[in-house]
């Protein structure tokens, strides 16, 4: 693997794992410990109509795709807010119209040559210096909000009515952090493509979660496990000349299976 790094393609793929791990570990703690994940895939897959719009128009795949995600996102966290017990419809509903648009205005463009497959399964490999930049700014951003945020995230994310009695503005930081969710889904969708990138937002943090005692330490510790996911998911990859984003995500599940298997252990001793 340390030859590999001779290479730039490589060199990009590393930096984008390790963002995208920072990124994920932040964000993804937010969604795990706030039951965010069904309104995650649903961002992440009514983005495909984004790149739809992106290549019918002929526009930036970064402008179409953050777009459509940014106003699927507000539409969803405001039924979220409004109308709770009813979110999960209408969430299914964008999932299922931002798709079914994205594949329509594939088949209207003519003679497109992308390769949709890196969209859906994810490219690594071929992540672009821009698109590292990219991430590197979100990463800033991420954690610029998750510091300044923490008190009012660690408030809503156990008690949001009291959280609203304390006049801390709940439905504000919704809209941000969850804004921050689709901005993320389009960068991370480079790494591990939509079908995948809700599974990267929720193992780690789901693994961090039983071994933490605080949202800060939850948070940095699903980082270091997508890190080992990504990095050992990139290696094996490389190695066996695998798809990458979904050699990573099967690397995750792995820990999640043996996490399962540990606690299952664990709690067999505890009651015998």
């Amino acid at each position: 693997m340390i030859e590999a790094l001779e290479f730039e393609f490589m060199r990009n793929a590393l930096l984008a794992g390790l963002f995208a791990s920072l990124i994920c570990g932040i964000i993804g703690t937010f969604i795990v410990v706030n039951r965010l994940v069904f309104l995650t895939g649903g961002i992440a897959h009514a983005t495909y109509g984004g790149i739809g719009i992106a290549l019918f128009f002929g526009i930036p795949y970064i402008l179409g795709t953050l777009g459509f995600a940014l106003i699927a996102a507000m539409i969803m966290t405001a039924v979220l807010l409004k109308a709770k017990s009813r979110a999960d419809t209408f969430i299914g509903v964008i999932w299922a119209v931002g798709m079914a648009t994205g594949i329509i205005l594939l088949d209207l463009t003519s003679g497109y040559n992308v390769n949709i497959m890196s969209y859906l399964f994810g490219s690594i490999l071929a992540v672009s210096t821009s698109d590292i930049w990219w991430m590197a700014g979100l990463s800033i951003i991420t954690i610029t909000a998750a510091i300044f945020f923490y008190r009012d995230l660690l408030a809503i994310s156990y008690d949001d009515e009291f959280a609203r009695l304390r006049g801390v503005p709940v439905n504000l930081i919704y809209f941000l952090f969850i804004c921050l969710i689709a901005v993320s889904i389009v960068m991370i969708v480079r790494v591990v493509g939509l079908i995948l990138v809700i599974a990267l937002f929720t193992i780690p943090p789901y693994i961090a979660e039983k071994y933490s005692n605080s949202l800060a330490m939850m948070m940095v510790m699903a980082t270091l496990l997508a890190v080992l996911f990504n990095l050992s998911g990139l290696w094996l990859a490389y190695t066996y000349n695998l798809t990458s984003g979904a050699t990573i995500i099967l690397v995750a599940a792995t820990g999640f299976f043996i996490s399962m298997a540990i606690d299952f252990i664990f709690l067999n001793k505890t009651a015998s």
